[in-house]
């Protein structure tokens, strides 16, 4: 078996699946907001599920942030007392053994490329659309992190083809403007219809307004959508994937992969687009399983 780790801000999970993919154990507790608590969690964790699985196996974690090759130290993370230490050796001298760690957004793309609703396909763009944006990309089912690990943070790149009414854009927390994250987040969105209407609403009730016929909720969802194709066909201009898959909290908008696939053809520079857009099909737990696929199934 495999054990795969999702280090979140707020909730550490733990599964173990089998060489098909069957989930024989899972665990969740709360991240404790220390380092070296977080490392006893972790321990604890691993020890835990392979108690309930009677087994052993390599261990794969999925945080948000990534690992600087040259030094092991995290960065970027939002989990900030992460930063700057070494967590996979630490936990590899915890535990004796290796420990795969990779981005969380890559660990979704992963999960989808292996057996979710990417698997099969050659290349794989994993879309998060929740309180922030990002993206991973698995080519042949292997992650692709880039010399600078921000490989598919499309998120902080400019909206594309603004419009007037689109310029400068929001301001940025990465200090630019008009970042992709500021339009397609949850909160970018809540920002977007505040704008438009004057109304502070969060995007639960922008959907249900939307729902009941409201014209204002309504324009906010196609603007939304038009931005979302808009920042998808860039993404297909510069890598061209097979699939592209949704994921995060704003992914479960009624109707939103239809409403992409519809757009992309005015904004992809071909004559036809072919990339498939769909829904995840691991949910929440893509994460997590993403983090057990680190490690290739046995021969």
């Amino acid at each position: 078996m495999r054990i795969g780790i999702d280090l979140g801000g707020t909730k550490i999970e733990a599964l173990a699946l089998d060489d098909a993919g069957a989930e024989l154990a899972r665990r969740r507790v709360a991240t404790p907001r220390d380092y070296a608590a977080s490392l006893d969690a972790l321990v604890r964790l691993v020890a835990d599920i392979e108690r309930e699985a009677d087994d052993t196996g390599p261990v794969g974690i999925g945080i948000p942030g990534a690992i600087v090759p040259s030094t092991g130290a995290v960065k970027n993370a939002n989990s900030t007392w992460l930063i700057g230490r070494p967590l996979a050796r630490d936990l590899e001298a915890r535990l004796g053994r290796p420990v795969r760690v990779m981005n969380d957004a890559n660990c979704f793309a992963l999960s989808e490329a292996c057996d979710g609703a990417g698997a099969g396909a050659d290349v794989v763009f994993g879309v998060i659309l929740g309180t922030g944006v990002g993206g991973g990309v698995v080519v042949r089912g292997r992650c692709l992190v880039g010399p600078n690990l921000v490989a598919g943070e499309w998120g902080h790149v400019a909206l594309p083809w603004p419009d007037a009414s689109e310029l400068p854009g929001p301001p940025c927390y990465c200090g630019r403007r008009g970042c992709i994250e500021t339009y397609l987040s949850g909160p970018g969105m809540a920002r977007d219809h505040r704008e438009a209407t004057g109304e502070t609403r969060d995007t639960f009730d922008i959907v249900r307004r939307a729902r009941d016929g409201d014209a204002g909720a309504l324009a906010t969802l196609a603007r939304y959508h038009d931005r979302l194709a808009r920042g998808l066909a860039m993404v297909i201009d510069i890598l061209d994937p097979d699939v592209i898959v949704l994921g995060g909290g704003m992914s479960n908008l009624p109707g939103l992969a239809d409403a992409v696939r519809e757009r992309l053809p005015r904004h992809v520079f071909s004559d036809t687009v072919t990339t498939r857009v769909v829904p995840n099909a691991h949910g929440d737990s893509s994460g997590v399983r993403g983090a057990a696929w680190l490690w290739p199934a046995s021969p």
